[in-house]
């Protein structure tokens, strides 16, 4: 993708996002437990003999079993999603040692992104898309080690990763996500900020590097819990500070909360941010059994009230929604009108 592209995409969402309020798609991995999938399916033919277990491996279904995701990506779209998030939650060196598939990140990502490509350039062509606009968000997880925190509640001061080592990690997936052919870039789930700052780097290194146009940045935090906090400690406010100078497209909250649980952040966000502002909560809060129970028609009737109060520009759902839950959120903010940028604009 040259540079004439890049700018075309980022006046073509920032066009989209004045005229009306996005949808981003629901949670991934909700949908792909529906297939019941077997250990024989995760591996495919290719991994056949790989010497550990790699079921739950959601992101290396993007290279055994395309199809299946592309499907996933499909149900989004005719639900009414407008970005489609890549299947690359874990797509990193760091995370893929779990499974001793470190040396694969970069593929995984550039299929991920071909997947979430591959699905929107085939919906918009059918009759069902026509006239239809979407963009592949190149998703850059929260990892599974922190840079704020120890793993070791003895030795407060350990780290199980260095800064540097976050940030290479964060560039390989960003030159996978951009290579595959995503419109954006979101990092998400963020509950430590310094990991998020690890990724803004690696994002911008990256272009610099490249000297290509840096795609539109999407930034989205987690609130843990009631105190309004990130795990790590930050408050929304603090958090916004920390990731302004990226200067993102947006920054939103998700993950973690419901709706109902997320409402007063959101609306403080709302007033915060001199950007766009995004929001996809949770279907809920999780049951005894670690499921979720909200109704699509209660997540759409939230989201809407947030909408007529004018906090939000893209709206979606995280852990435990599903294409009815996104079909009842497009339905309901499809003539709220979008929250309008502060007329004072960011000095960072």
């Amino acid at each position: 993708m040259g540079a004439i592209e890049h700018k075309i995409i980022e006046m073509d969402i920032r066009k989209e996002l004045e005229k009306r309020i996005l949808v981003i798609d629901g949670a991934m991995g909700t949908m792909i437990q529906r297939y019941k999938l077997t250990e024989a399916d995760y591996r495919g033919e290719r991994f056949k003999d790989w010497p550990s277990d790699v079921k739950g491996n959601n992101d290396l279904l993007c290279i055994t079993q395309p199809q299946i995701i592309r499907e996933i990506h499909t149900k989004y779209l005719e639900a009414g999603a407008d970005i489609l998030e890549t299947n690359t939650f874990s797509s990193t060196v760091i995370a893929m040692a779990d499974y001793g598939m470190q040396s694969l990140a970069y593929e995984l990502n550039v299929a991920a992104a071909q997947c979430a490509r591959q699905a929107i350039d085939a919906f918009v062509a059918s009759p069902a898309g026509k006239g239809r606009t979407a963009f592949v968000a190149g998703s850059l997880g929260p990892l599974n080690k922190t840079l704020s925190l120890s793993p070791d509640v003895n030795n407060p001061g350990f780290r199980a990763v260095t800064f540097d080592e976050v940030v290479e990690a964060y560039y390989e997936q960003v030159k996978g996500l951009v290579d595959g052919g995503s419109d954006l870039l979101l990092v998400e789930t963020i509950f430590d900020t310094l990991n998020a700052k690890a990724a803004i780097y690696a994002i911008k290194k990256y272009f610099r590097d490249t000297k290509k146009p840096s795609l539109p940045i999407m930034i989205s935090g987690t609130i843990t819990d009631a105190s309004g906090r990130t795990l790590s400690g930050q408050t929304l406010e603090a958090f916004y500070t920390s990731v302004a100078h990226a200067k993102p497209i947006s920054v939103g909250l998700n993950c973690a909360l419901g709706a109902k649980e997320m409402r007063p952040h959101i609306e403080e966000l709302s007033q915060l941010a001199s950007c766009y502002v995004s929001a996809y909560p949770n279907a809920g809060l999780p049951n005894t059994m670690g499921e979720y129970d909200e109704n699509p028609e209660d997540t759409g009737h939230y989201l809407e009230e947030w909408a007529k109060e004018g906090w939000v520009n893209i709206v979606g759902g995280c852990c435990g929604t599903t294409p009815d839950h996104i079909k009842h959120i497009a339905d309901h903010v499809r003539t709220i009108k979008p929250r309008p940028l502060p007329v004072v604009e960011n000095t960072y």
